[in-house]
């Protein structure tokens, strides 16, 4: 009797701390990018700590779609970095080719999760590129190759720049009584994070 094949079953939790060792790993720590948060949301909101910050990198860190993007760019990166892509993407990727955008693309799937501001967020924050993680990811005289973690880290500031922004405005709106979007609020995120955990361990 032949063997039968077990169809593929996700684990999430792998994923999601494959995720984080892999940041941890390539030398990414989430305090570096939470000061990329603080820097972009502090002017709209000065009384915004680092621990709203890295709570809110937590939460955009939860998600399926940033995880992929996140193992997808590093494991790019790696395989450019050890010489094992073939030309001329090795190259490409290798020297970080200005006209290479797909890392670019990778870092929008990330951004895109919290909507248009998180574009602006982004776009800014890649044009600036203020000394911290983002200047160290971009040495080129290291040896590493960051070609898509570079962009990786800071669509993960403008994502929860992003969150940030929906949240206050959302508390906001109830201090207000104004009516407000329920998935804005931080107690119906975590809500609906634990029915799809739940979900996925049912699966």
């Amino acid at each position: 009797m032949a063997d039968v094949k077990i169809p593929y079953s996700l684990n999430s939790k792998a994923v999601a701390q494959a995720t984080r060792a892999w940041l941890h790993t390539r030398g990414v720590k989430i305090e570096e990018i939470a000061e990329l948060v603080l820097l972009l949301q502090q002017k709209y909101y000065p009384n915004l700590t680092m621990e709203e910050c890295i709570h809110n990198i937590e939460r955009v860190l939860s998600k399926r779609e940033i995880q992929n993007a996140v193992l997808t760019g590093i494991q790019l990166d790696l395989l450019a970095e050890e010489g094992k892509l073939l030309p001329p993407l090795q190259e490409m990727i290798e020297n970080d080719e200005s006209l290479y955008g797909v890392d670019e693309i990778l870092a929008f799937s990330i951004v895109n999760v919290y909507g248009s501001i998180g574009f602006t967020n982004y776009g800014y924050i890649d044009k600036l590129k203020p000394p911290g993680v983002l200047e160290r990811l971009n040495d080129k005289n290291d040896g590493k190759v960051h070609t898509f973690l570079d962009d990786i880290v800071g669509a993960i500031a403008a994502a929860a720049s992003s969150r940030i922004a929906h949240r206050k405005q959302a508390e906001r709106e109830k201090e207000l009584g104004l009516p407000h979007e329920p998935e804005d609020s931080e107690e119906t995120s975590n809500n609906l994070d634990a029915e799809k955990m739940q979900g996925n361990n049912e699966a």
